[in-house]
């Protein structure tokens, strides 16, 4: 395949908004590979490992646990690539290693067992921070196996907020304040414009790069990093612009759904929904995943994620529906705008138990 295919650097933003981007037509072996390399040579010689989900929660925690130890290699590992971090430093960090998980929860405790198995065996010790929604048996599970396990409020608490609560340390203020931006954005509260900025810099940025900046800065970004927000932002909001006018609200039982497709900002999206009257929003990705945004009148997203191979919290989750069996089906996810991933979450979405005045579920 002809490399100008696949580059969208130039590609007009009608077409560069219904199409993945560019790494998504990198094989994995080939991404998998680089990867290895880039982490086997961060975790050479270091004593301590975090493998954190590289969003600004995720490096917030980076960039605090690096301020207690003076070091910590990063192991970059999404919510689907949890698996592969714990393995990666069970096998290039050194035995003495002390790692630290962050931002990230296992669905099941099969999914992590054998790579926790090989870890705890291959490490000084291992502490996790996170805040998404638990199950108790894989919390007791992760526990049983050594893991110093803390997890917070997903109503109260970002994984930055679990970090700096939970490391013996004496944070400067600078630090206190990180977490409480990176929270005010995780947690969709919005009472602070700064939260945005260091949420799309850490989108837009290499990890590193964003740990260095927020460690040096904190939270009040220098003018370069500013620059580059004011530049990226105008295609974003015309992303944002073509997801919401490609949108459409439904009416599923008691709830206004809106639904929509495309590569984009979800928050934004979502927020714009919201001021329609939606009272849940599903963002279908290029890619083939999905984002699920609740409000107060809907705080149920985790458990629709959860019948789709996803999971997260009562007002975010994320899922990628297992429906993607070979290039024809990303085709036609491309060429219909995601009809056959809106279908299947709108359906965990008609799925959902009933709840009682109380909140508590109730068969149908």
């Amino acid at each position: 395949m002809y490399e100008d295919v696949i580059d969208d650097e130039d590609m007009p933003l009608s077409r560069k908004s219904i199409l993945p981007g560019t790494g998504f037509f990198v094989p994995d072996e080939i991404d998998e590979e680089r990867q290895e390399r880039e982490i086997a040579a961060a975790l050479d010689g270091e004593s301590v490992a975090v493998v954190a989900d590289p969003d600004a929660d995720g490096l917030a925690c980076v960039a605090l646990v690096r301020e207690v130890f003076g070091e910590g290699a990063l192991v970059p590992a999404g919510p689907h690539e949890l698996e592969d971090g714990l393995q990666r430093v069970a096998d290039y960090a050194s035995p003495d290693v002390q790692v630290f998980v962050c931002d990230l929860c296992p669905d099941k405790f099969e999914y992590v067992d054998e790579e926790l198995e090989a870890l705890m065996a291959n490490s000084a010790s291992v502490r996790w921070f996170d805040h998404h929604q638990w199950h108790d048996d894989v919390a007791a599970k992760v526990r049983e196996a050594g893991v110093d396990l803390v997890v917070g409020d997903s109503e109260e608490e970002c994984t930055a907020d679990v970090a700096l609560r939970s490391l013996d340390y004496d944070f400067d203020e600078q630090y206190a304040e990180l977490a409480a931006v990176t929270r005010d954005h995780d947690l969709w509260l919005r009472e602070d414009p700064r939260s945005d900025d260091i949420a799309d810099l850490a989108y837009w940025l290499e990890p590193e790069e964003y740990v260095d900046i927020v460690a040096e800065h904190g939270v009040d970004l220098p003018p370069e990093a500013e620059e580059l927000l004011a530049e990226r932002r105008v295609e974003k909001e015309a992303l944002i612009e073509k997801a919401v006018q490609r949108g459409e609200i439904r009416e599923i039982g008691d709830w206004n759904v809106a639904v929509t497709y495309g590569r984009c900002s979800q928050n934004e999206v979502a927020e714009a929904f919201r001021e329609q009257g939606a009272d849940a929003t599903v963002i279908v990705k290029p890619a083939g995943s999905a984002s699920i945004r609740g409000t107060d009148a809907f705080q149920r997203c985790h458990e629709v994620a959860g019948q789709v191979n996803g999971g997260g919290h009562p007002k975010a989750a994320g899922c990628k529906p297992r429906i993607y069996d070979d290039m024809l089906d990303y085709a036609h996810h491309w060429t219909t705008r995601g009809a056959t991933t809106k279908q299947v979450i709108l359906d965990a979405f008609r799925n959902l138990p009933e709840e009682d005045d109380e909140g508590v579920e109730t068969e149908r």
